[in-house]
């Protein structure tokens, strides 16, 4: 039995020829990869603007796709195929290219939120439930644009979505209510990450982060509190970063009667300046440049005697300062109540014990004894 293959060079060129295009299209995106948008991101990385580097990152990685793409679709215009697949692969083109034009925009929205609103401690207020929802509302526009672009109508896609959410939110109706919860948690920007919090339950910490259902609180000993959001837009919280990191603390003294009032308040404010000032020189010490804080910093301390009490003259020295943590002025306290007892017993500032007088009622006499 004798086989005869009629092949020529033209239908061999023909046949290799899509398959030739697809390749070279994947070969082209990783030499762009590993080149052009590697040196691209070098530059990017000497210049002082921070959003280009976030534009670079997000585009990185797609490269190869968007080229491979290329090549397909150069291969389906090559080689000779029915019409009705050409347009299946046309549309599954577009279709893939609209999806990770999405992603694209989902990164470099959220990465240029986040480089726009970091603060010069590297916090972002942004929080993981905002970021959520900017990836959803982005991706649910994308579905919706491919749906439309390959010929699928969406309005009653819609519809039944709108009927469905209906159910959906009556059967999730308390991870529902978190969610919104957290939503007005955002919005309302009287929390968020880096914030120092305390509940009216007794809770208290640093804001980490506003989740889809919880908000995490860092308390000082690096545990985690995860709250539900509805129980802190339901209930009342201080917030002790709000409008600013100012705090004013009171430190209640009581000196002995004997004591010259006048010279007890130069003394004590002496000792508070003293301390602030040299708080402020270690702040300077670390930063080249003089900062608002700085500035802040130096808002003079004073004091208010408040009653003659049992034993003593009770006072309040009010002390100001604008920390960096909140336990910060703990550490302030703690150094000021040491320096001022040195310079009271230096200066023979007396500070007296609790004492109070003890009522004896007079004991009646039997007369019967005085017979």
């Amino acid at each position: 039995m004798n086989f005869s293959f009629d092949i020529t060079i033209q239908d061999v060129i023909k046949m290799v020829s899509p398959l030739l295009a697809i390749v070279c299209g994947f070969i082209l995106g990783i030499i762009f990869e590993k080149r052009v948008v590697k040196n691209i991101k070098k530059l990017a990385a000497k210049t002082d603007w921070k959003y280009d580097t976030i534009i670079i990152d997000s585009i990185q990685g797609f490269s190869v796709l968007w080229f491979s793409l290329g090549g397909i679709a150069v291969a389906t215009n090559i080689y000779p195929i029915p019409q009705a697949i050409q347009l299946i692969i046309n549309k599954f083109l577009i279709a893939t290219f609209i999806a990770s034009a999405t992603l694209i925009v989902s990164r470099l929205l959220v990465g240029l939120l986040k480089a726009y609103t970091t603060n010069e401690q590297g916090i972002s207020p942004l929080t993981s439930l905002f970021e959520l929802l900017t990836k959803v509302v982005i991706y649910s526009l994308g579905v919706l644009i491919i749906l439309q672009s390959i010929g699928i109508q969406i309005t009653p896609l819609l519809t039944a979505l709108g009927v469905g959410g209906v159910s959906l939110g009556l059967a999730l109706q308390t991870p529902l209510t978190n969610l919104i919860s957290g939503v007005s948690i955002v919005m309302s920007g009287k929390v968020k990450p880096g914030d120092y919090i305390r509940l009216a339950s007794g809770e208290s910490g640093y804001v980490v982060d506003v989740e889809l259902k919880y908000t995490v609180l860092q308390e000082i000993t690096d545990n985690l509190l995860v709250i539900p959001n509805s129980k802190i837009l339901s209930g009342s919280f201080k917030n002790f970063s709000l409008p600013d990191k100012m705090i004013v603390f009171p430190i209640t003294l009581d000196i002995a009667y004997s004591s010259d009032l006048e010279t007890v308040e130069r003394i004590t404010l002496e000792v508070a300046n003293n301390l602030f000032e040299q708080r402020i020189l270690e702040v300077e010490d670390e930063s080249t440049e003089e900062s608002q804080e700085t500035e802040i910093e130096r808002k003079e301390p004073f004091i208010l005697y408040n009653k003659f009490d049992y034993f003593s003259i009770n006072m309040t020295i009010y002390l100001t300062m604008n920390e960096k943590e909140f336990f910060e002025h703990l550490q302030i306290k703690h150094q000021f109540l040491k320096e001022l007892y040195k310079r009271y017993q230096t200066e023979g500032i007396e500070i007296p014990f609790p004492i109070k007088s003890a009522y004896y009622p007079p004991q009646k006499t039997d007369d019967s004894y005085s017979n």
